[in-house]
């Protein structure tokens, strides 16, 4: 043990014992420490309440569907091109006169090649007569039908989107179309099978050199497009045909006739339709036409009816 006087005013007395590497040191008078004031305790954090949830505001609704807007009614312009023609209207004073000439009645069957807005066929109708058009166009046979309606006449006015050239109207008894030209000459060869008598109109277009039966301009109530044309389909009576002990030669170019009966020349002859008319020998033949056979009335000759038989087509 080292001891260590140290005056002062307090006395220490350090003792230091080493004993197994520990060691402690005491105070000579121990002093009692004063009482400390108790520690202030921070005060708890506080965990903030989570906001109160707001109202959210409805979810955007899509804008409702709304109706498609409503197409204009089609209306065509004068001058639209076609499959074969531009359109042109027939002017309304045109297509009447060429029903005039054709003569229709409620018993006929009209069938308007081309027909457009429909007006040749709705003016029929309003007649009485059946009538139906042929169009390529389908806004046309729509409009067309509308047309009819609006008319009170689609119980006997109808139309077809079909090709005039692959269509079958064997069945009419009159033919309306305003084509150019080379469409009618085109349409010639179907024109002129079709049954004896059947009538047909043009508005201004021939057949070529089928001459057409009547002609006829308007100044009324029309411009433009005012000519008629008529034609009535002539049976075929080209050849060689037996009356009594006689051959009656005909020869034929559409509805103009030539021939001779026993070696004399026939005159004044015409043919209409079915209907034939000649003189020979001094006697009038009028007679009507059914395939490869004919009969008839005669005047001033020796016997008032004929017969014929075919015996040779011309």
């Amino acid at each position: 043990m080292i001891g260590l006087r140290v005056s002062g005013r307090a006395a220490l007395t350090l003792a230091l014992c080493l004993s197994g590497g520990a060691a402690w040191a005491q105070t000579a008078a121990p002093q009692t420490p004063a009482p400390s004031a108790p520690a202030v305790q921070p005060p708890a954090p506080q965990t903030p309440a989570p906001p109160a949830p707001t109202a959210q505001p409805p979810a955007a609704q899509p804008p409702a569907a709304q109706p498609p807007a409503a197409a204009a009614p089609y209306e065509p312009t004068v001058g639209q091109a076609g499959k074969d023609v531009v359109w042109v209207p027939t002017p309304q004073a045109l297509v009447d006169k060429m029903l005039e000439m054709a003569a229709v009645t409620p018993q006929d069957y009209l069938i308007d090649l081309g027909s457009g807005d429909g007006r040749t066929v709705i003016t029929a109708a309003k007649r009485g007569i059946r009538a139906h058009g042929i169009e390529y166009n389908s806004d046309m046979v729509t409009l067309a039908t509308r047309n009819a309606a609006a008319a009170n006449v689609s119980d006997k006015a109808t139309f077809a989107k079909a090709d005039i050239f692959e269509s079958d109207y064997s069945k009419a008894t009159v033919i309306t179309l305003f084509l150019l030209p080379q469409l009618n000459l085109k349409l010639r060869p179907t024109l002129l099978d079709l049954k004896p008598g059947t009538r047909i109109v043009s508005n201004s277009f021939t057949m070529d050199d089928w001459q057409p039966d009547e002609t006829a301009t308007i100044t009324d109530g029309c411009t433009s497009w005012c000519t008629a044309l008529f034609w009535i389909v002539p049976a075929k009576v080209g050849g060689t045909w037996r009356v009594g002990e006689s051959d009656l030669v005909l020869t034929q170019q559409f509805q103009k006739i030539s021939g001779t009966l026993g070696g004399a020349a026939i005159t004044d002859a015409t043919l209409k339709g079915d209907a034939i008319a000649f003189t020979a020998g001094g006697a009038k033949y009028t007679g009507r036409v059914a395939g490869n056979s004919m009969q008839g009335s005669a005047t001033g000759g020796s016997a008032p009816s004929w017969t014929a038989t075919r015996s040779v087509s011309g």
